[in-house]
C-alpha cells in the first residue's frame, strides 16, 4: 500500500481530498465510486417506478421517463457537491421511503407540484437546523456507543436488503412466520436468478477474504456476466414464486443511448400544499420528512464515516457542517427536481468497502451518474442479483463495529440493542434511531441520571415519541 500510496502523494488531488493522509490511493477511490454506483444504480430506476406509481389529488402522474432523467441528474449534481464540498465518501440519490411518503400519502392530497414544493421546504428546514448549529450539535450529543450501534443496525438492515431483494428471504402470504427462505414461502431457494445472488455472494467474500483489491467491483461485474449467459440460454419466468430479474434485465439493450427528458426541473409550488391540504395537514407533512430525512441521514453519514475510519476519538464526523448542509441542500434539490427528497446513500458503504475514504470516490459515482444520464439502457443490464451480494457482504463489514459496545452497561447496551434489531425488524433506519434515543433517555433517570443525558436528547427522545404516535395525534387533530 506504501508504494501506490507514494504514487499520488504531492498531487494535487492527493492534496486537496487528502488521498494519502488517508490511507487511500486514486485507484482505490475510483473503484470505490465505480462499486457505490453499481450497488445504487437501482435507484435510477426504483424511484421512478415509485413515485409514477402514485397519483395527485387532480390524478395526474408523473412522467416515467422525466423522472428516470431527473433522478440522475440530481444524484449527479448533489453527490458531486458532497465530494468536492464534504470530501467523504459519500453518495446522493432520491431516498427510498421518503419517495414512497410523497408518493402514497402527500402527492393525493394536493397537486405534484405542491408535493415537491413540501420536499423544497422541508430542505430548507434542515439547512436551517444546519446553520443554527443545532444539527452538529445533536450529533455531537449522541452517545459513541449508540453512533457505533447505529453502524451495526445499518449494517443488519442493508445485509437485510440485499437478502430480500435477491430472493432468499421472503414475506408469505398466510405463513405462520413473518419471513421464510426463498420467493415461494415453501422454504426453497427457487429461479436462476438467486443462483446468480449465491455464486456472486460466495465471489465477494472469498475475494474480500484473501484481500483482493476490487472485490466487491469485480463480483458485481463476475455476476453480471453469469446472469447475461443464463439469461440468454435459459427462460426465466417472472412470478409470485419465482420473482425472475426484478427492475433490471441482464441483456444487451437494443438502443445504448437515450436522450435526458430534463422537463421537471422546476416544476415545484411552495405554497400550494398549505392552500389545498390545509395548513396542519402540510405542517404534519413536512415534520414527517423532516424526521425522517434528518436521521437517516444522520445514521447514514455516521455509519459510512466510522466504517472508513474517519471519525475522531469523540465519534465526530470530519468537515460535519458542511457534510450535513450539503444533505439538506440534496433534500431541497430534490424537491426542485421533482423528484423526492435526495439525501446521503447507505450503499456508499460498498465503495468504502473497496477502499474509498475521501470525496474523489463521489467525484467518480457523481460522473458515473452523468454518464447514465445517456446510457440509462446500459447500466440496467446489471440484476439486482448481481448488484445485491455487495450489500451482504458490506452488512458483515458494518456488523463487526459491535465490538466497541459497552455490552456490560446496561444503561446503554439496551437502547444499542434496540436501535440494532430495530432497523432491519422495521425496514427503517429512523425507526431504531429513534428507539434507541427514547429508551437511553427512560434508562438513564431510571438510574437517576437524567441529567446525563444532553439536553437536545431529551427533546430528541420526546420528539420521536411524537413521531411513533403521529397516527393518533393526527386523528386528535381531525387530519384523517
Amino acid at each position: 500500500m506504501a508504494s501506490a500510496t507514494a504514487s499520488t502523494r504531492g498531487s494535487g488531488l492527493d492534496s486537496y481530498f487528502k488521498i494519502s493522509e488517508r490511507g487511500s490511493t486514486i485507484g482505490r477511490e475510483f473503484r470505490g465510486g465505480l462499486a457505490t454506483f453499481f450497488t445504487m444504480a437501482y435507484i435510477i430506476v426504483l424511484n421512478p417506478i415509485i413515485l409514477s406509481l402514485g397519483k395527485d389529488k387532480f390524478g395526474h402522474a408523473l412522467s416515467f421517463d422525466q423522472l428516470t432523467a431527473m433522478t440522475a441528474l440530481i444524484a449527479a449534481i448533489m453527490t458531486l457537491v458532497m465530494g468536492v464540498g464534504g470530501n467523504l465518501p459519500l453518495a446522493i440519490a432520491a431516498g427510498l421511503g421518503l419517495d414512497s411518503v410523497v408518493a402514497f400519502q402527500i402527492a393525493p392530497t394536493m397537486s405534484w407540484p405542491d408535493a415537491m414544493g413540501l420536499v423544497v421546504i422541508e430542505g430548507l428546514g434542515i439547512c436551517l437546523l444546519v446553520v443554527t448549529g443545532l444539527r452538529q450539535i445533536i450529533m455531537d450529543a449522541i452517545p459513541l456507543p449508540l453512533k457505533q450501534a447505529i453502524s451495526v443496525g445499518i449494517g443488519l438492515f442493508i445485509a437485510f436488503i440485499g437478502l430480500v431483494d435477491a430472493g432468499v428471504i421472503h414475506t408469505p402470504e398466510g405463513a405462520p412466520t413473518p419471513v421464510s427462505l426463498g420467493a415461494n414461502g415453501a422454504g426453497e431457494l427457487v429461479g436462476w436468478p438467486v443462483v446468480v445472488f449465491i455464486v456472486g455472494l460466495l465471489l465477494t467474500v472469498v475475494l474480500l477474504t484473501r484481500r483482493v483489491p476490487g472485490a466487491i467491483l469485480i463480483s458485481i461485474i463476475g455476476a453480471t456476466v453469469l446472469a447475461v449467459i443464463i439469461d440468454a440460454a435459459a427462460t426465466i419466468p417472472s412470478s409470485k414464486d419465482s420473482p425472475g430479474w426484478g427492475l433490471n434485465i441482464p441483456k444487451w439493450p437494443d438502443n445504448v443511448t437515450s436522450t435526458p427528458d430534463l422537463h421537471l426541473l422546476g416544476k415545484f409550488s411552495l405554497g400550494g400544499g398549505f392552500d389545498h391540504a390545509g395548513v396542519i395537514t402540510a405542517i404534519v407533512f413536512i415534520f414527517t420528512l423532516i424526521l425522517s430525512d434528518f436521521f437517516d441521514a444522520m445514521g447514514t453519514i455516521v455509519g459510512v464515516s466510522n466504517e472508513a475510519g474517519l471519525l475522531d476519538e469523540k465519534g465526530s464526523v470530519p468537515n460535519i457542517g458542511r457534510v450535513l448542509f450539503i444533505d439538506g441542500a440534496a433534500a431541497v434539490a430534490g424537491g426542485v427536481g421533482s423528484v423526492s427528497s435526495n439525501t446521503a446513500f447507505i450503499e456508499s458503504a460498498a465503495g468504502v468497502g473497496e477502499g474509498a475514504r475521501t470525496g474523489l470516490s463521489s467525484v467518480f459515482t457523481a460522473v458515473f451518474f452523468a454518464i447514465a444520464l445517456f446510457f440509462t439502457p446500459l447500466y440496467s443490464m446489471v440484476p439486482q442479483a448481481a448488484a445485491t451480494p455487495a450489500l451482504v457482504a458490506v452488512g458483515f463489514l458494518l456488523m463487526t463495529q459491535v465490538k466497541g459496545i459497552p455490552w456490560d452497561d446496561w444503561a446503554i447496551s439496551i437502547p444499542c440493542f434496540l436501535t440494532i434489531v430495530l432497523m432491519p425488524f422495521t425496514y427503517s433506519i429512523t425507526n431504531g434511531i429513534g428507539a434507541g434515543m427514547i429508551s437511553f433517555v427512560v434508562l438513564k433517570t431510571a438510574q437517576g441520571k437524567w441529567r446525563e443525558p444532553h439536553i437536545l436528547l431529551w427533546v430528541i427522545a420526546l420528539l420521536f415519541a411524537a413521531y411513533f404516535a403521529l397516527h393518533p395525534i393526527k386523528q386528535a387533530l381531525g387530519v384523517e
